[in-house]
């Protein structure tokens, strides 16, 4: 959640910064209406509170005098309702401004470029240069077939559209990646953990998918559970409402999980193939600090992920999101999008992305600072994932009959 207190210190200057994001008129226009109400609500609470206290000095100075309290005694008493509804007033103001502002994403930082889209995001740079193939080759969801890896008919009978199943070396593969990249991150300093695949609804609020992403989400019916849309969520929310030592920052962490998403919002997109399914694997990085570590951390991530392509001889660019492009927690991001020879294209395989204190001020994170507590960053990213990894490896290591090359560092997981 935005600072609220920033807004109503600065409320021009937030609203500018929200813009460049794309953050609709009315939805700021009713932020700084309800700021401004609970601003009045605040002071018609504070003067009624000091007018109490000055009627209370009067009203034992005239105990003390022996003279007749019976109407400052009716005054006091009607200033006591009325406190009592003005702090109802202010506590109703304020819930009112939180659920408005649940649904304002987060400031974007100033040096993310300006953009609409895509089509506006920065490359920063490319690592290590794509084959050039002789023929033409093939996209996954073919080689996947004809080496009998995948099958996505019997995953879609078995659970629909974007679902499959993985035979042999597809399923060796995907597990030696997950085993390949947990090491490779516990070696950058990253501590693995493993978490519940189901969190409740507090979790995702802290972390920023609910309430604007619901209808993204898988729902267990009768209880307010879901299943995770990435392993950010149990991750960051360990330390819900906490508040956690100094020098035990920053908190580095890696964990695998299996990931739950409806793509509501990605109807007709990618509909073929494991690039965009409703259950994948993810290896996922995330971040605990200070604010002053932040930025030092956050390209210590974007690195570890990019050295993880690297390792496996992964052709890929990182790019700068623009403000149009950025998501909703987020105050800035770097994606990470790995060469995919079958489509002739970069598509993305990690996004690493800043929340600043967004995410903290709504999970309630916080650490001791000297003698106050302050809001801790949080910071998170795909490390890699799983299934886009194994497209890429397919794609890139194809041969004109279809056979596949296994990369060197995967052998070890893989007994070959």
């Amino acid at each position: 959640m935005i600072d609220l207190k920033l807004l109503q210190k600065d409320f021009d200057e937030v609203s500018r910064k929200l813009a460049r994001k794309g953050v609709e008129t009315t939805l700021i226009e009713n932020l700084k209406t309800k700021s401004q109400a609970l601003k009045l609500a605040k002071a018609a609470y504070e003067t009624l509170q000091a007018d109490q206290n000055a009627m209370s000095k009067e009203f034992g100075l005239y105990k003390r005098e022996g003279r007749d309290v019976s109407e400052l005694k009716a005054k006091v008493d009607a200033n006591k309702v009325e406190i009592t509804k003005a702090l109802d007033a202010q506590r109703q103001t304020q819930e009112e401004l939180e659920i408005i502002a649940m649904a304002v994403p987060n400031i974007p930082d100033d040096s993310v470029p300006d953009g609409i889209d895509e089509n506006d995001n920065i490359e920063i740079k490319k690592v290590l240069t794509p084959r050039t193939f002789t023929f033409t080759p093939k996209e996954h969801w073919e080689l996947a077939e004809k080496n009998g890896w995948i099958d996505f008919e019997r995953g879609a009978k078995l659970s629909g559209s974007r679902f499959s199943v993985s035979y042999d070396m597809g399923a060796k593969l995907e597990r030696a990646l997950i085993n390949f990249m947990l090491n490779f991150n516990s070696s950058r300093g990253f501590r693995e953990i493993s978490v519940p695949h189901m969190v409740n609804r507090t979790a995702l609020e802290g972390t920023g998918q609910l309430p604007k992403f619901e209808n993204d989400l898988y729902k267990i019916e009768g209880q307010e559970m879901f299943l995770i849309p990435t392993a950010e969520v149990p991750l960051t929310n360990l330390f819900q409402d906490e508040i956690i030592p100094y020098e035990s920052l920053p908190i580095k962490m890696t964990g695998y999980t299996s990931c739950y998403r409806k793509e509501a919002g990605a109807a007709g997109r990618d509909t073929r193939g494991m690039i965009r399914q409703h259950q994948f694997h993810k290896v996922e990085l995330v971040c605990i600090t200070k604010s002053e570590t932040s930025d030092t951390i956050f390209n210590e991530m974007v690195d570890c992920a990019s050295d993880l392509l690297s390792a496996l001889e992964l052709p890929h660019r990182v790019v700068q999101l623009c403000t149009g492009d950025l998501g909703f927690g987020a105050a800035k991001t770097v994606d990470i999008e790995v060469w995919l020879p079958g489509q002739n294209t970069y598509r993305e395989i990690s996004s690493i992305s800043n929340t600043r204190d967004f995410q903290a001020r709504r999970a309630k994170i916080r650490y001791k600072d000297g003698k106050k507590n302050s809001f801790v960053n949080t910071l998170n990213g795909s490390a890699l994932a799983v299934g886009r990894t194994l497209v890429a490896i397919m794609e890139n290591n194809q041969h004109e009959d279809g056979s596949i090359d296994i990369p060197e560092v995967l052998k070890p997981y893989l007994g070959v």
